[in-house]
């Protein structure tokens, strides 16, 4: 199946289709490790408010690809244009400007323990967002708590909350500073079914509120099925198939089928 999907929109019958912009645009990329290839010519265009999935097992070069994205690690080959720029081609102070743009949600979701949840969110608003004012960075925060469901959790330590809870926070922490694109690494793992639905009911809020273009690695069918505008999925580091939702769960192939049937199992069995 083609890497790049027509999302086109039109407004009037007959009227000419406008392409949403893309706002990542990656390219033969490859990276492996130990002579051991993880991605292999790659290629994938994320557009500007799309929320893309990346379906795939373990190992399949998932999270392989949102670490070349923000340059933690550097591919062997392929280009990552990000906004526009060349992520392998920015120096030092380029590339931590264009970070400043892009949201990482991590699988840990990697709270500092010993700072209060405030305090978290203020980290990050002082370093990237300079010259605010006490006023201003108060209010932004109980915003972004109030967004996820946390404005009681301002003075609470990441150790006194939940799974969930703690993953709602590191959100928050992340949509403070008005990313324009969203990285989520496996945002479900580890949570219970009815957690797992918040939290992906909470990336489809962000994507409305923020205008986010959004990228979510996940195992995870039903994170996927409500999340997700288009598909990916990876296999041996190459795409495997890109389509919608329904295009996968109408596939006859006998690893979509195998894929969807295990996790639909699996699944069941945690409720």
């Amino acid at each position: 199946m083609e890497n790049e999907i027509n999302i086109a929109a039109t407004t009037d019958a007959g009227a000419a289709t406008v392409t949403p912009e893309k706002v990542i645009d990656i390219a033969n990329l490859t990276i492996g490790f130990d002579n051991v290839p993880v991605l292999r010519d790659f290629s994938v265009q994320l557009f500007e408010k799309e929320n893309l999935v990346i379906l795939g097992k373990s190992g399949s070069g998932k999270s392989v690809l949102i670490k070349c994205i923000v340059r933690l690690l550097n591919p062997d080959s392929g280009t990552i244009h990000v906004l526009g720029e060349n992520v392998n081609e920015l120096n030092d102070r380029n590339l931590a400007e264009l970070r400043k743009k892009i949201g990482f949600l991590f699988q840990s979701g990697a709270l500092y323990d010993s700072m209060t949840i405030r305090e978290n969110l203020e980290f990050p608003l002082r370093r990237i967002k300079k010259g605010l004012s006490r006023k201003q960075i108060d209010e932004k925060i109980i915003e972004a708590l109030e967004n996820v469901g946390l404005s009681d959790t301002l003075h609470k330590m990441p150790s006194e909350l939940s799974g969930g809870m703690r993953k709602r926070a590191s959100l928050a922490r992340t949509i403070v500073v008005d990313p324009m694109i969203m990285l989520y690494d496996e945002p479900t793992t580890g949570l219970d079914p009815v957690t797992s639905d918040e939290i992906s009911s909470l990336i489809n809020e962000v994507q409305k509120k923020y205008n986010t273009s959004s990228i979510i690695i996940t195992h995870d069918i039903e994170c996927a099925r409500a999340t997700a505008d288009r598909m990916i999925m990876l296999n041996e580091g190459e795409v495997y198939l890109e389509g919608t939702i329904g295009e996968f769960e109408s596939s006859r192939d006998e690893m979509i089928q195998s894929f969807f049937k295990m996790k639909n199992v699996n699944s069941h069995s945690n409720e």
